[in-house]
């Protein structure tokens, strides 16, 4: 499957990260994929570096997240002679990726209809903030902000958090990706535009028909999952290491329960079914704290495995980065000389 996308061919007009990653995901699976950047400083993820990264080079590790086995192509498509490049390129191209601002695409003199008088069969990709028609400036930020996520994601009585990833970006990628796999599998020429909102929004999921189902807006819960119980809570083991659970059946909380040798609980009134143990979730976490804290972290973690708990050890990004799992979602390249690495942008497996 690393080969299925040979012989395609894309141009990558878009920057940040949403549209740069869409790129990558074909470039992963065998097509050429051309980054077009304007001359100077590019991409302006370059220039997001950590403060111990080379300040002289012109590749940053955000960059290289969302770029990889890209050739680079530096034209200002304000100039005749660099627009034309752009359009030779275009000929033979089957996918354009774009997240311009409203109206710049005209500015540029890219529109669809431009493109598509020198490639009829062209599939147009394109990622905006707020809609097509907005002239918004978003960054992921923003959106989370604007859709509901920073207002759920956070503890209870604290201020509003966003998720330490461009998560509304990563969404759209996906959407993106999708609509244009879907015009591929049509084999016709097709524009597809995906909005950070609306990939947002429909992203909601379950708190959404909390809200729709129920009339009652999700709040800040921290970890906690609105639903099911115990879910989320963190514990601490003897040897100080931090444990969450994820029980979401009867099943599993009878297990969890023996395990930990707390078998009342089972026929407490007060935990017999789901809607009961998120009612007493609180007094619930007291009792499993207390269990936890008696047990070393190894002696939990592969008690849970070997009984099918759901349960996991809170790790860190090192301790993920460096566990064998990972390892082959690991991708190296050079970029411009530099060693870069990112995570793969494909999970899937294929036999």
């Amino acid at each position: 499957m690393q080969n299925i996308f040979k012989g395609l061919k894309v141009i990558d007009l878009s920057t940040v990260l949403a549209g740069p990653s869409v790129g990558t995901f074909f470039a992963e699976l065998g097509a050429k994929v051309v980054k077009v950047e304007a001359p100077g400083k590019g991409d302006v993820t370059r220039s997001w570096k950590l403060a111990s990264e080379n300040t002289k080079s012109q590749v940053s590790s955000y960059f290289s997240s969302v770029n990889y086995k890209k050739t680079y192509l530096k034209l200002d498509l304000r100039k005749s002679t660099d627009h034309k490049l752009l359009l030779e390129e275009i000929k033979d191209t089957n996918i354009v990726i774009s997240n311009f601002k409203k109206g710049d695409d005209h500015k540029l003199c890219v529109q669809d209809e431009v493109l598509r008088n020198i490639n009829p069969n062209l599939i147009i990709a394109k990622i905006s903030g707020f809609g097509a028609e907005s002239d918004r400036i978003a960054y992921d930020l923003i959106l989370q902000a604007e859709t509901g996520f920073m207002s759920i994601n956070g503890e209870k009585g604290q201020a509003p958090l966003k998720m330490p990833v461009a998560l509304i970006d990563v969404l759209a990628a996906h959407h993106l990706k999708e609509g244009i796999l879907l015009a591929l599998i049509s084999r016709k020429p097709k524009t597809i535009n995906v909005s950070l909102y609306d990939a947002a929004v429909s992203s909601l999921m379950n708190q959404a028909s909390n809200y729709l189902m129920t009339g009652e807006t999700p709040v800040r819960q921290g970890n906690l999952h609105p639903n099911i119980a115990p879910y989320g809570e963190l514990f601490k083991t003897k040897d100080g290491h931090q444990v969450t659970f994820a029980i979401g059946s009867d099943k599993h909380f009878i297990l969890l329960c023996k395990l930990l040798k707390l078998d009342a609980l089972i026929h407490s009134t007060k935990y017999q079914s789901n809607q009961l143990r998120v009612k007493n979730r609180e007094a619930l976490a007291d009792r499993l704290n207390s269990a936890v804290s008696g047990l070393e972290l190894d002696v939990l973690l592969e008690s849970c495995l070997n009984q099918g708990i759901p349960c996991a050890q809170i790790k860190t990004i090192d301790q993920v980065l460096q566990d064998k799992l990972s390892q082959d979602l690991i991708k190296e390249e050079r970029i411009e000389g530099q060693k870069t690495s990112r995570i793969t942008s494909i999970a899937a497996k294929w036999k």
